[in-house]
Formats: structure tokens, C-alpha cells, sequence
């Protein structure tokens, strides 16, 4: 199902209502969301559960930067019905993405088909995430993790004031997650050779719109914000530059 600016980049009740098939089982979403960062607001949350539930599937929420907004914390979709399933890591917020742990929270009637996967995939988390696991949900830690996250907004907000100024379009600015997701219909009209020519003439990292799907990828690049402020005032010097030297 593509969406587009128009829905903020998520999709809406209606058109999972118009998107479904009797091949439908479930539909899975993400909130925040990697490219673009985009938020389910409650209310849009709200509508699309009962939809998913009037029409007899389940819904798979993907809360892996759920820790990671912009403007307060966001309402997790657990407990919402007894067919949402949420799915969690300790990969972003947390900053453990090497250990490979994380949770599902799901309703009683899907523990037998989720023991079985969890068998034969990967048996138990290993002793080394659950210990660190554990030592991220400390006090201590989640100091940490919130100092750490209004760095990334800090950094996040940088960016949507810079790139207009380059040429860049922000249809819909990220409320989440640590990417901004930009059009660059306005500077190239195929982002991958864009990309390319930036890295090898510029020395900075963009990933291109066709890293996410094939919803006009040739207009989107994705920026992130995993570095600090001054490497990202760097970039932006350094695209200026060439985008400058640009016939």
C-alpha cells in the first residue's frame, strides 16, 4: 500500500478498508516509522484498530522507535485488542542494536503459534542482551537513553531548518525515529545517481528513496541524524558546496 504527503506518509482507516481482500490476514505498520518518521496520531490509531478488527484481521504494530519522538512519548498500541500484536527492541531508544533483543506483546490466543516460531528461529534471547537488556531499563540508563533522545531532536530540527535553504522539499516534517526524509525532485530526477555523485564528490552520505520501496523513489532521499551536530553542519557545508558547483 503506498502513501504519500498527503496522509503524512501513514496509511488511513479508509484505505486499509479499501486495500483489503479476503487474501488479507493482517496489516502491519510502523510508528514512528524508518524513512520517514511519520506518527500514527491516537485518533488515527484508534480508527485503523477497529477497522482491522471490524474486517476480521490483525494488526502488527512495529514500535521500534517508539521511544524516539520529537514532542513527548507516544501511547504504545499494546492491550488495545485482541488482535494487535506489538513488536519492541532494544535496538534504537536503548542503543543495544548489536545484542539483538527485543519483545512481543501479543494476545493469549497466538502464545502457541509464537512459541513454535520462537523454537525454531532463535530459541532464547542470549545471555549477554538479556543482562544488558535488563541494565537499560535502570534508572540510571534511561537518563541516559532521554538525554540522548532530545540530542537527536535537537539534531532532527537542524536539518529542517538547513535543507530548505539547499534546495530540498520537507512535504511532511518527522515527528519521530532520527531521519528526515527529504524530496529532492527539485535538485535531480533520479535520487540513487544523486546519492552516488554526493558521496563521491562531496564525501557525504545520503540514502536514497529506493533503499525503502518503489513509492517514487527517484524523488526521496533519506538523511540521519545519528551524528553529531557538527559532522551534520559539516554535510551541509559540504552539499552546499557542491550543489554550488552544479551547472
Amino acid at each position: 500500500m503506498n502513501v504519500n504527503a498527503d496522509t503524512a506518509f501513514q496509511p488511513t482507516a479508509q484505505q486499509i478498508r479499501q486495500q483489503w481482500s479476503d487474501h488479507t490476514a493482517a496489516v502491519m505498520l510502523a510508528s514512528p516509522a524508518n524513512p520517514t518518521g511519520a506518527v500514527l496520531d491516537q485518533g488515527q490509531l484508534t480508527e485503523i484498530i477497529a477497522v482491522v478488527g471490524e474486517l476480521g484481521g490483525n494488526l502488527v504494530m512495529d514500535e521500534i522507535y517508539i521511544g524516539l519522538t520529537r514532542n513527548g512519548q507516544l501511547q504504545s498500541a499494546a492491550g488495545r485488542g485482541e488482535h494487535v500484536l506489538v513488536v519492541n527492541s532494544f535496538s534504537k531508544y536503548h542503543g543495544l542494536t548489536g545484542l539483538r533483543t527485543g519483545w512481543l506483546v501479543a494476545p493469549q490466543k497466538t502464545m502457541p503459534v509464537a512459541e513454535k516460531l520462537a523454537q525454531n528461529l532463535f530459541l532464547s534471547a542470549s545471555t549477554l542482551g538479556q543482562a544488558g537488556a535488563l541494565s537499560a531499563l535502570s534508572d540510571e540508563a534511561i537518563a541516559i537513553f532521554e538525554q540522548r533522545r532530545r540530542e537527536i531532536a535537537r539534531r532532527m530540527d537542524y536539518l529542517m531548518e538547513a535543507l530548505p535553504g539547499l534546495g530540498f522539499v520537507l512535504p511532511v516534517k518527522p515527528r519521530g525515529a532520527f531521519y528526515v526524509y527529504a524530496d529532492c525532485s527539485g535538485l535531480t530526477r533520479d535520487s540513487f545517481s544523486f546519492c552516488d555523485e554526493v558521496l563521491e564528490q562531496a564525501g557525504v552520505v545520503i540514502t536514497p528513496g529506493r533503499d525503502f520501496g518503489d513509492n517514487q523513489p527517484e524523488r526521496h532521499v533519506r538523511f540521519s541524524c545519528t551524528s553529531d551536530i557538527q559532522q551534520l553542519k559539516a554535510g551541509v557545508q559540504r552539499l552546499q558546496a557542491y550543489l554550488s558547483s552544479c551547472p
